[in-house]
């Protein structure tokens, strides 16, 4: 993590429903002013997680550490949280629902007034204020909770799928809100299934399955780790056909209008692979590539047993060992 404090650390979190275990042991450490990503398949234990964080679940074991104390009312009170389920009134009026949020959170009249303004306005809603919440779209609505989580101009921003219900544009002024906010020095998790976004978004991400820490790091050590990849283009040959017999080198992973990109084997030698291509033409590319991260993903997903068993864990770079 660079040599970063950790701001916010999750240690040993063990939460059972019946014969669920929803978390199981879960560690990991968000640094300082970073948009952290917080990912895993659906019931891997995420919103558990995030909601033992704010204090709305308890857990059967752990504990939940915030600038090196265990966590309490005081600082949840910094703490800004944003459900995927809707938490809104849907009967209230926008900036009225806002303000009563704000002063919940401690904030006076005159502060929690200028706060709905303010992030109503930020966040494309000025024209909404006096409108019921149920009486706008489920986007708007979306922006809606994202104003009720800044409002109180939080330390910490606790998202879960933020992104959901959006369009594009709703989609980019989120995304410029998440980002300013770091800017600003406030330490933001979030979760998400469009591992695009969070790949754009994000410093590192820590990534969950079956209640379990399985990958975490930086997206660039992440997107490094693995077997070696290399992109390479010969001119006049939009098939790849040089491509096709590299015995024990390579093996391709596929060819896009003659780009072949190449997985290397174990203790292969990438000037192997260039020898091959000069042989068979000019070369007009060759670089090594970098795993998108919703390869990264479907690596340490796929890399858990069904047992659940510790074996499954992989460590990456910047993540634990």
């Amino acid at each position: 993590m660079g040599g970063q404090r950790a701001v916010l650390e999750l240690t040993g979190l063990r939460r059972q429903y019946g014969d669920v275990l929803a978390l199981d042991g879960l560690s990991f450490t968000v640094p300082p002013g970073q948009v952290f990503g917080f990912l895993g398949p659906n019931g891997a234990g995420k919103t558990t997680a995030m909601r033992a964080i704010v204090g709305v679940t308890a857990v059967d074991a752990g504990e939940v550490r915030w600038n090196g104390e265990a966590i309490g009312q005081e600082a949840r009170s910094r703490i800004g949280y944003m459900p995927e389920e809707r938490g809104l009134y849907p009967a209230m009026r926008v900036l009225e629902q806002l303000e009563y949020l704000a002063r919940l959170h401690g904030l006076t009249a005159a502060q929690a007034r200028a706060g709905a303004l303010q992030w109503s306005e930020r966040l494309g809603l000025a024209d909404q204020g006096q409108a019921k919440v149920e009486a706008l779209s489920l986007g708007n609505q979306q922006r809606v909770q994202l104003a009720a989580a800044l409002v109180h101009e939080p330390q910490l921003l606790v998202l879960d799928e933020p992104f959901s219900g959006l369009d594009p544009a709703g989609v980019d002024v989120m995304s410029e809100v998440l980002a300013e906010r770091a800017a600003a020095g406030v330490t933001m998790l979030f979760s998400s299934h469009q591992l695009d976004l969070v790949e754009h978004l994000c410093q590192s991400v820590a990534i969950i399955h079956r209640g379990r820490l399985v990958a975490q790091g930086s997206v660039e050590d992440l997107g490094r780790a693995g077997k070696l990849r290399v992109a390479v283009r010969v001119a006049g040959d939009d098939a790849g056909r040089w491509a096709r017999d590299l015995g024990g080198i390579a093996e391709i992973d596929k060819i896009t209008a003659g780009k072949v990109v190449l997985v290397l084997h174990d203790r292969a030698d990438a000037q192997a692979v260039l020898d091959r291509a000069r042989a068979a033409g000019p070369v007009e590319q060759f670089g090594f590539v970098r795993r998108r991260l919703s390869e990264v993903f479907r690596d340490a997903v796929g890399s858990m047993p069904a047992n659940g068993s510790s074996g499954g864990s992989i460590a990456l770079p910047g993540g634990p060992s």
